[in-house]
Formats: structure tokens, C-alpha cells, sequence
């Protein structure tokens, strides 16, 4: 089933990789010495191998020294590459500076770099494995650090070369374009959690990527989703779509939002006039950016027309990831005018039951309901149930809260935190008897 293997011929050698030179000299090695029959005695035998590995060391070694030489090649051409497409660096300059200048293999010439690029940006002379490389490149090291303006000599070069590397241009991070630079990039935003305080939803604003993988089927079908939402008539939605960029609305029939098309949008500059007429008049506290990362770029170029608020997240990771992270900022909204909780609600494991604490409130489910077929949770403090609460307009609180679908608990309880965390406490047995 497989290919014979025989040494005593080049074509064995060549399929391996050798070359046709190399491969001639092994074989002929082993045409010279060739191995002895198994009957002969084993002295004979051994001493036949030794002569075919005596016969085969320069050819072995010339091999080694090929492979090593193509290894310098190939590393030397990938930096001269970079210097040629302008995005080498000063380490690898230096390290041609060395070659050039010095004759220095690859690897002295890596070590001549690190000297120049140590001196360079300001950090001691020498390092962790200075002291175990060869004489040779320690020389090379110390070399490039005086060329890199080193002085081992001078108490207080250390100092001087790191002021001098502070105030290089070169050192620093590129700064931002102007009209962005004072506020983080939408693609760096945090992913949405349950500690930012609830706003009410008509100042809220939802960027949506006009990309079915966000939903369940089209855009279209995730915004009657989230318009289904009694409470969400008034949320601020704009539709990144691959046809006319931002809008207010879904574009029928529109082609697919491609990484090619998002940067054409990314360097259109009417897209940021167009995005902040559409914001004009609103007043926005609270921004979710809902896209995948390639049409995330359209956003951090017009990003300047986006409002400056208390918060400001965008969805994450994978698809399921995000349609979670989507419900959590949905689910963060208040309808209310009223004070509510603010802070990271602290949740259980489900395994141990779902209950969940935001400061001195806690809250657990307590079963289902006895004469309805819902289910209660019950608001606690210090073990008790919280009673005696009102709102800021004189409204009481009930701690014992009942619901109808389970699937909601988790969000039925983290309304009720927020409720009882906004609330005051002015009549302590205003409830005594309602439990």
C-alpha cells in the first residue's frame, strides 16, 4: 500500500524534501554502505554503520547549514517587506541597521535591536537573558545600546534617555481624529448590564444594523418585536441600512449590509449630517448600539453626530450574546416618572433558586399564587418583607408581588428591586396586615 523506501536512491530522498544535490549524496552514502544481511555478526553490522554515518556528516551538516540560511533569508525578507510597505517599526529598522552595518546574522542582529531599541525607549541596559546568550550577542547588545545612546558609565543615563523618550512623538499613541477625540469609540463601549439607572424609554435611542442575523427573521420582524411593547412606543430607533444608511425606517428590499459596503458608508461624509438630523430633536440619556463588528466601523466614523450621555453600550460577542444583551437593555427601561433604584443587581444561581439584591433589598420567589394561577415574589430587608415603603409621589409598595408567566420572574424581580430601591420609607406598618 505505500511506496517502497530506498535510501540508495535520490528520487526517495527528493519526495522528502531534499535537495537534488543533497539527495544524490545520501544516497550514494548509502550505495557505499550499504546494511548487512541479518545473519552477519552484529560487530560487522555496527561497524557498517558507523562508516555510512561518517560517510553522511557533511552532508548532514551541509544540509543544516542550508536550513539555517533559508531561515535567515526568509526572516530578513519579511522585515525588509515591512520597511518596503512603510509599517516597520524601529526595532525591526534596527535590525537591518545591524545587518548593514555589522555583517550580523539574524540572530546577532536581533540582539544588536534589542540593545538600540532598549537605550531608544528609556529602559535599563541589559535583561532577564542577557547573561545566558552567547559572547557574540551579548557584544551585539551592547553594541546597539550605545548606538541607541546608551552610556553604562553614567549614573544617570537610565533617567535622562526616559525623559528623552516621553516627549518623542514617535512613543505616544495616535491620537484621535479631533471631533471624536474627547469620548471612547462606539466599538470600545461596554456590553449592556442591569447596573446603569433605568431611563424612561423617549429618552432612550437604539442604532440597529439592518442584518437579519440579529433577529429571529428581517430587521423588520425584531422592530414589531420591540415595538410590540406597550411600554416601548416611545424608544428612538435608527436603522443602519446597506441602502441609504442611517434612517428612520426599514428599506424594503435593500442588498446585504457586506464589510465592502459598510466601509463605502464609513467614508461617506453626508452619513454624519444624515445621523444627526435624525437626533436633532431628541433628548437622549441612554444609547444601545445593536450591529456586528463590520457595521460597527460605520459607526465609529460618524460617531461625532452621537450625543454625549450617561450611558452608552453596544451588544457583543456572538449572535445569541447579543439578542441577550439586547433583552437586558430592553428590559432596564422604566415607564414611569417616578424615582427608581440604580446599581448592579447581584443575581443567584439558578440551580439554587433565583433571587436576586440590589443594597439593603432582596428578593426571592415565594411560589405560586393560591387563587390565581400565577406565581409571587416577595421584596425583603433584613430577612423581613419590605414593608411600610412608598414612592416618591405617596403611592405604597406591596412586597408581595404576583405575576403570570415564570419566564418573567427574572424581570418582574429586577423592576421590583429598583421600585423598592427608589422608594422611602414613611409608614413602617403601612402593610402589617396585607401579607
Amino acid at each position: 500500500m505505500h511506496d517502497r523506501f530506498d535510501p540508495s536512491d535520490a528520487a526517495t530522498w527528493i519526495a522528502r524534501g531534499r535537495s537534488p544535490e543533497h539527495a544524490e549524496a545520501l544516497a550514494q552514502a548509502w550505495r557505499d554502505f550499504p546494511d548487512l544481511p541479518p545473519t552477519a555478526a552484529l560487530e560487522d553490522r555496527m561497524a557498517r554503520t558507523r562508516a555510512r554515518v561518517i560517510a553522511m556528516r557533511p552532508v548532514n551538516d551541509a544540509i543544516q547549514l542550508a536550513s539555517e540560511a533559508e531561515r535567515q533569508r526568509r526572516n530578513f525578507l519579511h522585515v525588509e517587506g515591512k520597511a518596503a510597505s512603510g509599517s516597520i517599526g524601529d526595532s525591526d529598522l534596527a535590525i537591518l541597521r545591524g545587518r548593514d552595518a555589522y555583517g550580523y546574522d539574524w540572530d546577532t542582529a536581533v540582539c544588536y535591536s534589542r540593545g538600540w531599541y532598549a537605550a531608544h525607549a528609556g529602559w535599563n541596559h541589559g535583561g532577564p537573558d542577557i547573561s545566558s546568550r552567547l559572547p557574540a550577542h551579548r557584544a551585539a547588545y551592547d553594541r546597539g545600546f550605545t548606538d541607541g545612546g546608551g552610556d553604562t558609565d553614567d549614573l544617570f543615563d537610565a533617567a535622562r534617555r526616559r525623559n528623552v523618550a516621553a516627549e518623542r512623538t514617535g512613543n505616544q499613541p495616535r491620537p484621535l481624529a479631533p471631533a471624536i477625540a474627547a469620548r471612547p469609540l462606539p466599538s470600545s463601549w461596554p456590553k449592556p448590564s442591569d447596573e446603569p439607572r433605568p431611563v424612561h424609554w423617549t429618552r432612550r435611542l437604539l442604532i440597529l444594523a439592518d442584518d437579519p442575523a440579529l433577529g429571529n427573521g428581517p430587521t423588520a420582524a425584531l422592530v414589531d418585536q420591540i415595538r410590540a411593547r406597550p411600554e416601548a412606543e416611545g424608544l428612538n430607533i435608527i436603522v443602519l441600512s446597506a441602502a441609504d444608511g442611517f434612517c428612520a425606517t426599514i428599506t424594503p428590499d435593500a442588498p446585504p449590509l457586506t464589510t465592502g459596503r459598510c466601509k463605502a458608508l464609513a467614508r461617506d461624509p453626508q452619513q454624519t449630517a444624515r445621523l444627526r438630523t435624525l437626533i436633532a430633536d431628541m433628548t437622549i440619556d441612554d444609547i444601545l448600539i445593536a450591529a456586528p463588528d463590520n457595521a460597527m466601523a460605520v459607526v465609529d466614523a460618524h460617531a461625532a453626530a452621537l450625543p454625549l450621555c450617561r450611558t452608552m453600550e453596544r451588544t457583543r460577542n456572538t449572535v445569541l450574546q447579543q439578542r441577550a444583551h439586547l433583552r437586558t437593555w430592553l428590559d432596564r427601561a422604566t415607564t414611569g416618572d417616578g424615582n427608581v433604584g440604580a446599581g448592579h443587581i447581584r443575581w443567584s444561581k439558578l440551580a439554587k433558586g433565583l433571587s436576586g439584591k440590589l443594597g439593603e433589598f432582596s428578593v426571592r420567589y415565594a411560589g405560586k399564587a393560591q387563587d390565581n394561577p400565577g406565581h409571587i415574589i416577595v421584596v425583603e430587608t433584613s430577612g423581613t418583607p419590605a414593608l411600610g415603603f412608598v414612592t416618591a409621589d405617596g403611592r405604597p409598595l406591596n412586597p408581595h408581588i404576583t405575576f403570570g408567566n415564570k419566564s418573567r420572574m427574572r424581570q418582574e424581580m429586577a423592576t421590583a428591586l429598583r421600585a423598592f430601591g427608589g422608594a422611602t420609607r414613611l409608614a413602617p406598618t403601612l402593610f402589617a396586615t396585607a401579607a
